[in-house]
């Protein structure tokens, strides 16, 4: 099962409403994944500074650890977003190092990433989700068939600056391709298949590839039946296996391109009667991106 929604706005004014849209998206694709459920943000970013979204117990005193590294902090239940100067990286890892209760989410220089064990509402309301603006958003519902009901395992995976992944569907060959990356020297947290799909992806970019041929390179690569949804610093991409079993469905108007497992998620969406709806077809790559 498990359910997908994202939202790509085209346009600028519409911001304001993006955490609005994607939380009644993905209230509506509960009963595909009623386990747990994530989200990443695309908000506005500061030019020479990284957004460092961390998670640790209910509670911790996060504004104290922003405090010792010259950082920002803004809390949102368990997650804490830490803002602070490029710079200042290599200090705040010195810091996670000796705090074993923290652990990095996801980094980038304008992504926010936020996961929870739970009903996709409930999660949303957790983090404060319909009170987020950004220009592009991608979430997920999950139903564990393959690992345990955990935050961790819960998805957007994120293995790169401003990079995350959604999946629905079972890859075969995932232990296999880990292996091979663990060889390259990406790390993996979790036995999630979905991990390992992020984190190919990430290595093709680290090594030169653009999204697009590291999305068709994939193809070959990841053996099973998918649909990935991925969001970058400028925009989302979209990618579904050669037999395409998995629902998909997306909507583009003047003003946003939308994604949903199912046409229900998409129907509250402003001007949904005009818009273009469309099945992504299989083993096609499709990207929508804005300048900053």
């Amino acid at each position: 099962m498990c359910g997908i929604a994202g939202l790509f706005l085209k346009n600028r004014a519409l911001e304001p409403e993006l955490g609005t849209h994607l939380a009644a998206m993905l209230g509506v694709l509960t009963d595909r994944g009623p386990d747990s459920a994530g989200f990443a943000i695309y908000g506005a970013g500061t030019p020479g500074h990284l957004k460092f979204t961390l998670r640790g117990p209910a509670g911790y005193d996060f504004p104290a650890l922003a405090a010792t590294l010259g950082a920002t902090c803004t809390v949102h239940d368990d997650h804490a977003i830490l803002t602070l100067a490029e710079t200042a990286e290599p200090a705040l890892r010195a810091a996670l190092a000796a705090r074993p209760e923290l652990a990095i989410v996801a980094s980038g220089a304008r992504m926010e990433l936020y996961k929870g064990v739970g009903l996709p509402g409930d999660v949303s309301k957790r983090f404060g989700l319909a009170t987020m603006s950004g220009s592009h958003a991608i979430g997920h519902t999950r139903m564990a068939t393959e690992s345990a009901v955990t935050t961790q395992g819960a998805h957007p995976f994120s293995t790169g600056p401003d990079q995350c992944l959604v999946h629905n569907g079972s890859l075969s060959n995932h232990n296999d391709v880990r292996r091979q990356l663990q060889r390259e020297h990406m790390v993996f947290e979790t036995q999630n298949d979905t991990e390992v799909a992020a984190g190919y992806l990430s290595w093709k970019l680290r090594n030169g590839a653009k999204l697009d041929e590291a999305l068709t390179s994939a193809l070959g690569a990841l053996d099973g039946f998918y649909t990935f949804v991925v969001g970058t610093e400028s925009g989302f991409g979209v990618l579904r296996d050669p037999v395409a079993c998995k629902p998909a469905v997306m909507a583009e108007t003047e003003d946003y391109v939308a994604f949903g497992s199912e046409y229900r998620a998409l129907v509250d969406l402003p001007g949904i009667s005009k818009a273009h709806l469309f099945e992504p077809e299989p083993a096609k790559v499709y990207f929508w991106e804005r300048a900053a």
